[in-house]
Order: structure tokens, then sequence, then C-alpha cells
């Protein structure tokens, strides 16, 4: 049930559907990357993506300075959840890249 409740209480708020959303289209991105876009202190885009990431939505990984998130390969609830995310229409931030 703990699971359950993580998982809910990740996507009970509109900045974390639209980071999921935003990964869905643009694939793995850096920390960079999501705060610019998202024109986000980096603590509060942080806070968001370690309640995705516990709730088993992300998995990050180091490369060099950089940390790229991507969405984790899930199933069952959490799959169907995504599916439905990514059919929902929603204004995206642009994609932008920075170069660290």
């Amino acid at each position: 049930m703990e699971e359950f409740v993580k998982t809910v209480s990740a996507l009970k708020d509109e900045t974390r559907i639209k980071i999921l959303k935003f990964l869905l289209k643009y694939n793995e991105r850096c920390v960079c990357e999501l705060e610019a876009s998202f024109n986000m202190l980096q603590s509060r885009l942080s806070r968001h993506l370690k309640i995705l990431k516990d709730a088993g939505f992300l998995k990050s990984k180091r490369k060099g300075k950089k940390v790229l998130y991507s969405i984790k390969e899930v199933k069952g609830f959490k799959k169907a959840a995504l599916d439905e995310i990514e059919k929902l229409k929603i204004d995206l931030p642009t994609l932008k890249e920075c170069s660290i």
C-alpha cells in the first residue's frame, strides 16, 4: 500500500505531471535543462524530481558534472498513468539545452 500512496501522491501535483510529460517527450535530460526550460529554482525542481524518483517514475545517472533524469521502465498502474499523461493536452515549456 505504501508504494501505491507514493505513486498517487507524486501524481497529485501539476508541475510533476508536466515534468513527466516533458521527459516522455524529450527523453533523458539534465537538471540544468529542466531548470532552464521550466524557469524553476533548482531547489524546487530537485524536490519535484526526488518525489518522482522515490515514487518509481524516474531514474538518474551522473555524467561528469551533470545529473541526467529519464523515465524509468514501469509496469501496471504506473505504466497506465504514464500512458495517460502522454495523451494529455498540456502546454509544455520549450526545451532549453544547457552547455555544462
